[in-house]
C-alpha cells in the first residue's frame, strides 16, 4: 500500500537555498511502467503598480476568484496534483502504477536547474516512463471564434525556439557629418524587412491540421464544411490576421530588443537587434536562421545564434495511446460537454528536458480559459476560481487511478469520489 511511510521523497537544494522537489509513489504491480506529473513552482515576477487589483502575492479571495501570481502559470497543478495525493493517501489508496511527481523550480528560465537535474536523477536510476503529463494547453471556453461550446487541447508537441542576435559596425563619428547609412539605418532596413516578410505559412505540414480537424463538427456551417475539408479548403481559412491563430500557421519572429548609441551627437558604432523565434513542428532552427539570412539579405548585418532547439517530437494519439486515452477519459469523465483535441503549445515547458525518459510527452492541465483570460497569463489580474481549482484536485485525484488499469480506458459514468 501506498502510505506516507513509504511514498518516496527527494529534494536537491540548489544555488541561494532554492529547491526542487521529486517524489516517487510505488505501484503494487511492477509490470506495470510508470508515468509522471509534471508542474512547476517558479513565477513570473509581478508589481502590484503595473495595475494589479490586489497584492499579486496575496492569494485574496474576490468574487469567487483566487488571485494572484501564479494561480494559473504553474501553482494551480502544483498544489491540484499535490492534493489529489494527499486525499488519495489518507484513503489509503493503493496505486498498481507507480508515478512520479516533478516539481521545477526555474521553469521560467528555462530549467536547467530544475527540471534538468530531476532528470539526471531518473537516468541514473534508469526510469522509463509511460507517459509525461506537464502544463501546456487548457480548457478553452469562448476564445475560438466560431466553435460551439468548450474545447480541451491536449498539447501533443511544441513549438521549438531560436534568440537570435542581429549586429551592424561602423566606425562611430560625429553627427554633424553623418554618413549616407548609419549601423541603427542599416541594422533597422534589415528588421523591416524580416516583420514584412513573414516565414512561410506551413498550416497542415505539422499536427495542428488535426487539432481543427477534431474540432470541426462543432463549428457551424459553413465553417464546419471548410474545417472538415481542409485538404480542399485550407487556403481559405484566413487564420494569420490574429496573433493567437498566427501562431498556430507558422513559425513566428518577434524584435524584442534594439540597442545602440551612447550620446545625441555621436554616431554609434554597434547597432544590435534581438529576435525571438517560435519554430513551427516542421521546420527546424538551421532552416529559420536560412530564411533569415535570405531574407535580411545584407553582409553587413552579422547574424550570430544565441540559443535554440527544435520542435519536440509529437506525441502519439491515436486509439491506441494509453497516456492520451486515459488524459482524455478522466477529462471527458468529468467534463462530458468538452470536445478533446490534440494541440501544439505556442510556448515551451519543463517537459522538453524529457524527452529521453518517454516517448509520449502531453501538455494540459483543466484550467478553464475564457475570453480575456489569456492577457493574464505573465499580466496583471491573474486569477483561477475556486470551482475551478476544486476541478483540477478531481482531475488529478481521478487521473491517478484511472492510470492503474492495464489495458486502454473504457468509458464510465461521470461522477467522482471527493
Amino acid at each position: 500500500m501506498a502510505t506516507l511511510k513509504n511514498l518516496k521523497y527527494q529534494n536537491y537544494e540548489m544555488t541561494h537555498g532554492i529547491i526542487y522537489h521529486l517524489f516517487w509513489v510505488p505501484g503494487s504491480d511492477l509490470a506495470l511502467v510508470p508515468y509522471m506529473l509534471l508542474a512547476h513552482i517558479d513565477v513570473v515576477p509581478a508589481d502590484e503598480n503595473d495595475g494589479w487589483e490586489v497584492s499579486p502575492f496575496s492569494a485574496k479571495e474576490i468574487d469567487g476568484f483566487i488571485y494572484g501570481r501564479g494561480t494559473i502559470d504553474n501553482k494551480q497543478s502544483v498544489m491540484g496534483i499535490l492534493q489529489a495525493l494527499e486525499y488519495l493517501l489518507i484513503r489509503g489508496y493503493s496505486p498498481q502504477r507507480g508515478f512520479f511527481i516533478g516539481l521545477g523550480h526555474d521553469e521560467e528560465v528555462g530549467g536547467l536547474q530544475g527540471a534538468m537535474n530531476i532528470v539526471k536523477v531518473l537516468k541514473r536510476k534508469g526510469v522509463q516512463l509511460a507517459f509525461i503529463l506537464d502544463e501546456g494547453l487548457a480548457v478553452l471556453d469562448g476564445v475560438i471564434s466560431g466553435l460551439q461550446g468548450p474545447a480541451a487541447l491536449i498539447g501533443i508537441s511544441e513549438k521549438g525556439q531560436a534568440t537570435v542576435k542581429l549586429s551592424v559596425f561602423k566606425a562611430p563619428g560625429h553627427s554633424s557629418m553623418p554618413p549616407r547609412e548609419s549601423s541603427i539605418g542599416i541594422l533597422a532596413g534589415a528588421v523591416k524587412r524580416l516583420e514584412d516578410n513573414p516565414m512561410p505559412i506551413l498550416f497542415g505540414e505539422g499536427p495542428e491540421r488535426r487539432t481543427f480537424e477534431h474540432l470541426a463538427h462543432r463549428f457551424g456551417l459553413p465553417i464546419k464544411f471548410v474545417m472538415s475539408n481542409m485538404w480542399l479548403f485550407s487556403p481559405l481559412i484566413v487564420m494569420e490576421r490574429s496573433p493567437d491563430t498566427n501562431a498556430f500557421l507558422r513559425t513566428t519572429t518577434a524584435v524584442t530588443m534594439f540597442n545602440s548609441g551612447v550620446k545625441v551627437n555621436v554616431l554609434p558604432s554597434l547597432a544590435e537587434a534581438y529576435v525571438n523565434l517560435r519554430i513551427h513542428p516542421a521546420q527546424t532552427v538551421e532552416e529559420v536562421l536560412e530564411f533569415i539570412q535570405s531574407t535580411v539579405g545584407d553582409e553587413r548585418v552579422k547574424m550570430e545564434l544565441v540559443n535554440g532547439f527544435d520542435p519536440l517530437p509529437v506525441s502519439s494519439y491515436d486509439e491506441t495511446s494509453f497516456g492520451f486515452q486515459t488524459i482524455k477519459k478522466t477529462l471527458l469523465d468529468q467534463f462530458p460537454q468538452v470536445t478533446v483535441a490534440p494541440g501544439v503549445c505556442i510556448g515551451n515547458t519543463d517537459s522538453r528536458h524529457y524527452t529521453d525518459l518517454a516517448k509520449d510527452i502531453y501538455r494540459f492541465a483543466p484550467t478553464w480559459i475564457r475570453p480575456g483570460d489569456t492577457q493574464r497569463f505573465h499580466g496583471i489580474n491573474e486569477r483561477i476560481s475556486k470551482k475551478n481549482y476544486e476541478e483540477l484536485v478531481v482531475f488529478y485525484f481521478n487521473l491517478i487511478q484511472n492510470c492503474d488499469i492495464k489495458e486502454l480506458p473504457s468509458p464510465h459514468s461521470a461522477g467522482h469520489e471527493l
